[in-house]
């Protein structure tokens, strides 16, 4: 019987942050649980392709935006569950033990705890935020991941083609509030270092509002890309 998950995973010149994301996965793939990686890309121009080429990866092509490229990647992705990852997301060593828990609660979606490659009260306070966002209202961040069944995949609509909020947007339409998991997701912290902890933790929290106010996600997008 094949594994269950299928890994897809949205790049766009990410050949920096793709190995190790990778070799954090591999631990899924001793323990049965990934049966195919699908990398989804926007239009890289680094060595991308040749990272995922050496790991086995399905290479899906296409234009640019998170929303259609993993739009893309799901309908390609032939396992009976699906877990999305961002490219400069790492998973901590004993998830796999998480997310086979996780296979059992097939009307679910699961998250998984949200840390960052960094140190300092500014990267406690908002991984914290994040993790309590999870528990208290059903909002997890994008890089937390998120694993599930592929029907409740399908009868939420999947992700809409947007640029900016398709990780909102299919949180949204699922019918209950995905769950958090006994397992962490270390990110990059890049942004929130280039800006500020505040300013960025700000900057997000104003996007969601505007979101959900009505804004277009185009127009969002744009502004929230600007230096």
């Amino acid at each position: 019987m094949p594994a269950p998950i299928s890994l897809v995973i949205p790049t766009l010149n990410a050949a920096n942050a793709l190995p190790a994301m990778l070799a954090s996965t591999m631990e899924g793939l001793s323990q049965g649980l990934l049966r195919e990686l699908v990398v989804t890309d926007g239009g890289s121009t680094d060595n991308t392709r040749a990272i995922a080429d050496g790991a086995g990866a399905r290479w899906i092509a296409g234009s640019a935006g998170r929303g259609g490229q993993l739009a893309r990647g799901c309908a390609a992705a032939r396992g009976d569950w699906l877990l999305i990852l961002h490219a400069d997301t790492v998973l901590m060593p004993g998830w796999s033990s998480a997310v086979a828990d996780a296979l059992s609660t097939p009307s679910r979606a699961h998250v998984f705890r949200l840390a960052f490659r960094t140190t300092g009260l500014g990267a406690l306070w908002t991984s914290g935020w994040a993790n309590l966002r999870t528990r208290a209202f059903g909002l997890p961040y994008g890089d937390q991941g998120l694993l599930l069944h592929r029907a409740l995949y399908e009868t939420a609509g999947g992700y809409p083609d947007i640029p900016l909020m398709e990780d909102v947007a299919l949180i949204g339409a699922l019918t209950s509030a995905p769950r958090l998991m006994r397992a962490t997701a270390e990110t990059s912290a890049a942004r929130y270092l280039a800006e500020g902890w505040l300013r960025r933790g700000a900057r997000n929290l104003w996007t969601l509002a505007r979101y959900r106010a009505g804004v277009s996600p185009e127009r969002l997008a744009r502004q929230y890309h600007k230096p």
